[in-house]
């Protein structure tokens, strides 16, 4: 069986940045597994998985523009320190990341810095402006389920952790 779309993909793999630091792991114990064809992972690692079997191995460096976009100076924000309500200064540090509704839904948002009464906000992805360098293997495909499909994500032995009653 080879991987295209609505086939899940189980990878082992370790991830890392230009400089070698790993930045992700994935192994047997823990593998990554996603729906092939569903925006689910980098344009440019979907794109090197695509034809792949059981068992290939596969090593790609991916520039940004197939990974997480160009560092742009301009998501990064300095708001009031009241706009994070009562939370605790020891959980606004420089790394600390949270969610937020934006424009563009739900984020990731990082904290750049925190000054006495504001703080900067980054809305970058944490791997933006980065190289990512995979080494991996293919360990496992198969055929997604119809609710696999339905939801766009692959369900794990429980499930796939979040309620889709609303759908």
């Amino acid at each position: 069986m080879n991987i295209e779309s609505n086939k899940a993909v189980t990878l082992s793999y370790t991830l890392k940045n230009d400089e070698g630091t790993i930045l992700d792991k994935a192994d047997a114990n823990e593998p990554f597994v996603y729906l092939h064809g569903n925006h689910g992972i980098i344009p440019g690692l979907e794109k090197t998985l695509e034809g792949k079997t059981k068992g290939d191995a596969f090593t790609v460096s991916i520039e940004p523009a197939e990974a997480y976009g160009e560092y742009n100076e301009d998501m990064k924000q300095e708001v009031p320190k009241d706009m994070f309500g009562d939370m605790d200064d020891s959980q606004l540090f420089p790394g600390a990341q949270f969610h937020a509704e934006t424009n563009q839904g739900m984020q990731v948002i990082s904290i750049a810095a925190v000054g006495e009464e504001t703080v900067t906000i980054d809305g970058n992805h944490p791997m933006a402006g980065m190289n990512l360098n995979f080494e991996g293997t293919v360990d496992d495909i198969r055929d997604a389920t119809e609710e696999e499909l339905a939801h766009g994500h692959v369900h794990t032995a429980g499930g796939c952790g979040h309620d889709h009653s609303h759908d």
